[in-house]
């Protein structure tokens, strides 16, 4: 049997509302691979990451895929991919529909300053169209002109003629559609009514129907029996309510690369994907089946195994595990290793940048407060100039001013004439100024110098955490690599996270999730709730910009400097709602407020928080006002938490997935297998850090879980900055 290589309209229909429920999220990068498979790197507010291919070549496929099954990033991106990045980045996934009946998607986006839509059409050669808000191809992948239809840069894009869509069909337009044809019953199906040549055997064999029955014999009953077995495939497909199937067969590698030998009886067999279908279908009877939960899933899997099963043909091994036959382990650790001197250089880079920029402002600072002996000096050195003194005079004579103990005299250090420049000393910055030009400028010359190198700092922070997502990914393919290999049974280790002493336990299975909000300092409320709070000046701008809902629940400490904190009523995929927010959460995010701001560092035990509804909270200064970068406006009434405990619990949880979770004890206590309180104290936030890493290897007995999840590195994000000390317990 011949696996299948491109989704059908009828696995299009039932994909469809799957995709849909990722709306809201947004647009992070776009990549392209081999001029045929599309790769958009989205964010929702629910799921963390979420990778959608979209693919128009030998394969043929549009679905969300695992991490785990990605390509790894390629080189430097073609001018399809970076026309995506421009249009799409930071854009919101607004939904994306099936043209009529056909195997074309869809996939529409949404930014303030402009729409695109991305047409994906899964037959023939294939092909992807983006479009601006009027239907206008911006680029397409190929450019398509025919008497029928015209895909090209420019153009209005045009979709194919309109065919027959059962889905929505009458039976009597079902029927006029069957009577049309002058061939058999199953090709008339397949081309007539657009179903495909395996579906249109399907609906067959459903009825009862004789699949070569000629179109002239047929009787209105067989009609009948057809329409109502599709109705019976379509009812699933317009609830949801699916039972998606990966059909397997078992070859061996004789059989995969189909030289019809046979082979010599000694080479190990294994299982190869043949087919995927949202609902089981009666023409796989007997084949051999897994159940999925979602019709995605199931699609993701498919393809991903059936690249994997062509790459084992290709190398005439065996798909069994424990190294046997072909099966070649990728160099995994060469490649963390290589992710991990990326962001070593990456880092020492953004350390090089914040010195530099330091420095800058640094020197500028130091012209203003030395303003009247550096006015002096350029004031010493135009007067000069403009009264025809040559610029080797001028250095003999402020050399000589510097003998005698002139103080502006003395700040020179050197004089360039052929750029028109002095340069001084100036409380040990040596600072190059232009002549013609004042105080002012010359110190603004300089702050501009610090923001192109800031800049440049912003662009090596996006572009490491580039390289930790894909050094996470690395490691993510090399996991699933060695759970392969060891046979492990997931289902087996669910049945036992009940009630399990995950302390004396020997070894901890690890499943990690990423999130969206774990960039941020986060919780998980007594009842539920997302809590974030910005790290930084920089964090606090985008929650306030682009996370703080309608909805939402703003606090924030009566003392200066500590995190914009935003309880969450919805999440951005939801639609917004006014929730009721139960007191306790309220409570539990105020002392997340102040235990992570000032008052912490300051080694205070407890301060004042206050709280407000979002529409209160504005980056819109009032005249008169200027706001700073990581600043806010609050107007109207506040609603004020007095003297909140300064206190945070740090713990490890282990189900319903491995991770560190910190913030208030109320939360985390019950949230975690076991956890440390912590308050204001005299060790350092690293030191604190250590002392609980080795608080928690104490604690379990795998220790190698702990080191994995829940290294001294991981437990100081959740620290509040300052010293700390554990609570007496």
């Amino acid at each position: 049997m011949d696996p299948k290589r491109e989704l059908t309209s009828i696995d299009l229909a039932a994909l469809t509302a799957e995709l849909g429920r990722y709306e809201g999220a947004k647009v992070d990068k776009a990549y392209l691979y081999d001029d045929d498979l599309i790769r958009l790197k989205l964010r929702d507010f629910d799921r963390g990451r979420v990778e959608l291919l979209l693919q128009v070549g030998d394969l043929k496929r549009a679905h969300v895929a695992a991490p785990e099954h990605v390509p790894d990033a390629p080189g430097r991106p073609p001018n399809f991919a970076i026309m995506l990045r421009n249009r799409l980045s930071g854009a919101d996934f607004a939904g994306v529909e099936q043209f009529e009946f056909d195997r074309i998607l869809t996939f529409s986006f949404e930014r303030g300053d402009e729409d695109t839509d991305i047409v994906v059409e899964l037959f023939g050669q294939g092909n992807v169209a983006v479009l601006d808000e009027n239907g206008e191809v911006v680029q397409s992948l190929d450019t398509v002109r025919l008497k029928s239809r015209t895909v090209a840069p420019g153009s209005q894009y045009e979709f194919p003629a309109s065919r027959v869509n059962p889905l929505t069909a009458s039976y009597e337009r079902f029927a006029a559609n069957m009577d049309d044809s002058d061939t058999d019953v199953v090709r008339t199906l397949a081309t007539q009514l657009n179903f495909g040549g395996l579906w249109a055997e399907e609906l067959c064999t459903r009825a009862g129907v004789e699949k070569t029955l000629d179109i002239d014999d047929a009787t209105e009953e067989q009609y009948r029996a057809l329409y109502d077995a599709f109705q019976r495939v379509k009812a699933p497909i317009r609830t949801g309510e699916l039972d998606p199937r990966v059909y397997v067969e078992e070859v061996t590698p004789d059989d995969a690369n189909g030289d019809g030998e046979g082979g010599d009886g000694e080479s190990e067999s294994y299982e190869r994907v043949v087919d995927v279908t949202p609902i089981p279908m009666e023409e796989r009877d007997g084949v051999d089946s897994e159940g999925f939960d979602s019709f995605n899933a199931a699609v993701d899997e498919y393809f991903y195994r059936l690249q994997r099963d062509e790459e084992r043909a290709e190398r005439g091994g065996s798909a069994g595990g424990g190294g046997g036959g072909g099966r070649q382990r990728p160099d995994f650790e060469e490649q963390i290793e290589k992710q991990k001197r990326i962001i070593q250089q990456q880092e020492g880079a953004i350390e090089g940048f914040e010195e530099q920029a330091a420095a800058e402002r640094e020197k500028a600072e130091s012209l203003y407060a030395n303003y009247e002996l550096v006015d002096e000096v350029l004031s010493t050195v135009r007067t000069a100039r403009e009264e025809g003194v040559p610029w080797d005079d001028i250095e003999e004579k402020l050399d000589a001013g510097a003998e005698q103990g002139i103080p502006a005299a003395e700040a020179v250090v050197g004089v360039d004439g052929a750029e028109g420049t002095v340069t001084v000393d100036v409380e040990g910055n040596r600072i190059e100024l232009v002549v013609s030009t004042g105080v002012e400028k010359n110190a603004d010359r300089l702050y501009t110098e610090a923001k192109r190198i800031q800049e440049k700092k912003e662009g090596a922070l996006a572009a490491i955490e580039d390289t930790r997502e894909e050094l996470e990914a690395v490691k993510k393919r090399r996991e699933a690599w060695e759970q392969e290999d060891a046979g492990d049974d997931a289902d087996q280790e669910e049945d036992e996270f009940e009630d399990v002493d995950w302390l004396s336990r020997e070894s901890i299975p690890i499943r990690q999730n990423e999130q969206w909000y774990e960039r941020f300092r986060w919780f998980h409320t007594s009842d539920g709730f997302l809590v974030i709070g910005g790290r930084n000046a920089d964090q606090n701008e985008e929650i306030v910009k682009k996370y703080l809902g309608k909805h939402d629940l703003f606090f924030h400490t009566q003392a200066h400097g500590g995190p914009v904190t935003v309880v969450k009523a919805t999440g951005p995929s939801e639609a917004a709602r006014d929730v009721d927010i139960p007191e306790q959460s309220r409570e539990e995010a105020a002392q997340f407020a102040v235990s992570y701001s000032s008052v912490w560092k300051d080694g205070r035990f407890a301060d004042d928080a206050y709280m407000v509804e979002a529409s209160q909270v504005s980056k819109t200064p009032e005249s008169g006002e200027y706001l700073e970068k990581g600043g806010f406006a609050v107007r109207g009434d506040r609603e004020y938490y007095r003297d909140v405990a300064c206190e945070v619990a740090v713990g490890i949880r282990c189900e319903p997935d491995t991770r560190v979770v910190g913030g208030p004890p109320a939360a985390v206590e019950p949230d975690a297998e076991t956890s440390v309180t912590v308050r204001p104290g005299r060790y350092a936030q690293n030191d604190m850090a250590k002392m609980l890493y080795r608080e928690f290897r104490g604690r379990f007995a795998d220790q190698s879980f702990v080191r994995k999840v829940a290294s001294a590195d991981r437990l100081q994000e959740f620290l509040p900055p300052g010293g700390s000390e554990m609570v007496d317990e």
